[in-house]
C-alpha cells in the first residue's frame, strides 16, 4: 500500500526553488490555558512545507502494539511489542516470528516492553538493551535489561536486569522508557514520575529515580562524569531531573546534544535540550493544566533555577519516540527533528536553528494513526511504527 502525501502531489511540492516557506502555525485549536510563552517562538511557530517530493509506504500492518525500534547494522529493524515480544522487520516489511527470552513485563496501562537500542559493538557482541515495566512486591517500576540476540535470531540469551528506577509504585502510568547510547558508550535512560500526585514531587527529588533522564554503564552502574557524582544526597546515575514522562530521546547529529520530548498534562508537552545536572521544572513549573482543568500547583510557568522548554504544545502533541534526520536526501530535512505524535495522530517535523524551533510541519496527518516511534534507517528514509500495528517508510521519491 502506498499513500501519497500532500507535499508529493501538489505543484508546489514538485518545485525545488525553495526548501521551505513559512506558513501559519500548524496548530489551529484553542489552547487549554491562557499562559504566555517565555520567549517568542516557544510555541505555535510558523508552519513550513516540504518541497522535495517524497513518498509514504505502509510496509506492514502485522505488528502487535509496537513501542520501540532500533536499526540493525544490515538495515533491518528490531521492534519491541508492548506485550513483551521482539520482532525483526526486513526492508520490505516482512516480520520475523516473536523473539523470546525477554524477562516478564507488566503490560497493563502504559507499561510493557518499551524502548530498545543495540550495543555500538553489536556486530561483534550482538548485545541489545531495552527498557520495560517490571513487577516487584511493592509495585511496578521502569527497569533496563540486556541480553544477546542469538545467532538464529529466535531468542535473547542470558537476559538480565541491569537497572531499576526505584521506588516502585502501584501505577500503570508514566514509565518513560527510552534508551539511547551516547557517544562515549554509556546509556541514557528516561523515566516517568508515575503520574500520581503522591509520586509526582519525586521528579524534583535527587534521591529518587522517578521523573529523570539517567546515564548508566552497560552494567547498570552510574556513568563516570555524571553531574551529581560525589554528591551524597543525590543518586549518581541522574543526568537531569524535573521531568514528567519522557518518551523521546535523540542526539543532535551536529552538536551531539541530547534532546528529549515529554508529556505535559492537559497542554504543556515539552521539547527540551538536555544539559547535565539541570532541573526541567515539573511539577513546579508547567505550561499545562490538570486534566480536570484546574491549575497545577502554584500555576507557575517560570522559576529561577529551572529550565524553560525549547518548545511546548498546548493543546498536546502527545510526543513519543523521535529522531533527527541526517544527510541531505531530502535537503530541507537535514538536522530536523521528527517526533511521533500519539493523540495528535501525526509526525511533527521541527526545524531547529541555534537550539530554537523555527518551523513546524505535520506529516502523515491523514493516516489517523498514533505514531509511537520514528527512526532513520540505513537507507536514509524515516521509519515509523504506530499503536495500530503499522510500519511506515517515508523517503524521497
Amino acid at each position: 500500500m502506498i499513500t501519497a502525501c500532500d507535499s508529493t502531489t501538489s505543484k508546489e511540492a514538485q518545485s525545488s526553488q525553495t526548501a521551505d516557506s513559512t506558513y501559519a502555525p500548524v496548530e489551529t485549536k484553542a489552547p487549554n490555558s491562557d499562559y504566555k510563552p517565555a520567549f517568542e517562538g516557544q510555541t505555535r511557530i510558523g508552519g513550513v512545507k516540504t518541497s522535495t517530493p517524497y513518498e509514504v509506504k505502509v510496509l506492514s500492518e502485522g505488528l502487535n502494539r509496537p513501542w520501540g525500534m532500533a536499526v540493525l547494522p544490515d538495515g533491518r529493524l528490531l521492534i519491541t511489542e508492548k506485550a513483551g515480544n521482539l520482532r525483526i522487520a526486513t526492508a520490505d516489511g516482512t516480520l520475523s516470528e516473536p523473539i523470546t527470552g525477554v524477562p516478564e513485563v507488566n503490560s497493563d496501562g502504559q507499561g510493557g516492553l518499551l524502548g530498545v537500542t543495540i550495543d555500538p559493538a553489536f556486530e561483534s557482541n550482538r548485545m541489545i538493551y531495552w527498557a520495560f515495566s517490571q513487577n516487584t512486591p511493592t509495585g511496578t517500576l521502569t527497569a533496563v535489561g540486556k541480553g544477546k540476540l542469538a545467532d538464529d535470531e529466535k531468542k535473547i540469551e542470558n537476559a538480565q536486569v541491569i537497572y531499576q528506577a526505584t521506588p516502585a509504585h502501584k501505577s500503570k502510568l508514566h514509565y518513560g522508557g527510552r534508551v539511547l547510547f551516547d557517544h562515549d558508550g554509556y546509556l541514557y535512560v528516561s523515566t516517568g514520575e508515575r503520574s500520581d500526585t503522591v509520586t509526582r514531587p519525586q521528579a524534583q527529588y535527587l534521591n529518587s529515580g522517578l521523573g529523570k533522564v539517567l546515564r548508566i554503564t552497560t552494567d547498570g552502574q552510574p556513568a563516570p562524569g555524571n553531574p551529581f557524582e560525589g554528591n551524597s544526597e543525590a543518586r549518581p546515575e541522574i543526568y537531569s531531573y524535573g521531568h514528567r514522562n519522557v518518551q523521546g530521546l535523540a542526539l543532535h547529529p551536529v552538536t551531539g546534544d541530547l534532546w528529549e520530548a515529554e508529556f505535559g498534562p492537559m497542554g504543556g508537552d515539552e521539547i527540551n535540550r538536555i544539559q547535565a545536572g539541570k532541573n526541567y521544572g515539573w511539577p513546579t513549573i508547567t505550561y499545562g493544566l490538570e486534566y480536570s482543568g484546574k491549575k497545577v500547583g502554584d500555576s507557575l510557568q517560570q522559576k529561577e533555577g529551572m529550565e524553560q522548554p525549547v518548545y511546548y504544545y498546548d493543546p498536546v502533541l502527545s510526543p513519543s519516540g523521535m529522531t533527527f534526520f541526517e544527510g541531505n536526501s531530502i535537503p530541507e530535512w537535514e538536522n530536523n527533528l521528527f517526533v511521533g505524535g500519539l493523540s495528535s495522530t501525526h509526525i511533527a517535523r521541527l526545524v531547529i536553528k541555534d537550539n530554537k524551533v523555527v518551523g513546524e510541519e505535520s506529516l502523515l496527518a491523514d493516516e489517523g494513526e498514533r505514531f509511537r516511534d520514528v527512526k532513520q534507517g540505513k537507507d536514509g528514509a524515516l521509519y515509523a511504527i504506530t499503536d495500530g500495528g503499522k510500519l511506515y517508510r517515508i523517503g524521497k521519491k
